[in-house]
């Protein structure tokens, strides 16, 4: 198997949806023939763009539905300021072969928060 690193995107993430229903940025996507496939998250970075203080969250949708889990919730974002979440840690996401793992993102206001998700497929 090759390693692949890649990164993600979400521009101006939505405020109207919270943890499960947030705004989707990476997916963990299944392995050659369906099979299943692990990633590493090594990078998440969250930029708001706007002139006022926001609040922000990053939620890891599990794929088998019971271990749904907030990776930073209601985190204060100053204005045009940067947020790095994952700064010397790491975090292992599954794809089941059938289902993979979702890592979302919410926002206190709309299209006011840009999010970065830099994984390592392919593990």
């Amino acid at each position: 198997m090759a390693n692949d690193f890649k990164r993600f995107a979400k521009a101006s993430v939505g405020h109207t949806s919270t943890g499960a229903s947030a705004d989707a940025v990476y997916t963990v996507p299944a392995g050659a023939g369906s099979s299943a496939l692990e990633a590493i998250v090594v990078g998440i970075s969250m930029c708001n763009k706007t002139s006022s203080s926001i609040t922000g969250g990053i939620f890891l949708d599990d794929y088998a539905g019971s271990n749904d889990v907030y990776i930073v919730k209601s985190i204060t974002i100053p204005a045009f300021s940067q947020v790095e979440i994952m700064t010397g840690n790491k975090l292992v996401v599954q794809n089941s072969g059938s289902a993979g793992d979702v890592i979302r993102a919410e926002a206190s206001a709309g299209s006011s928060l840009d999010v970065t998700v830099s994984v390592l497929e392919d593990v």
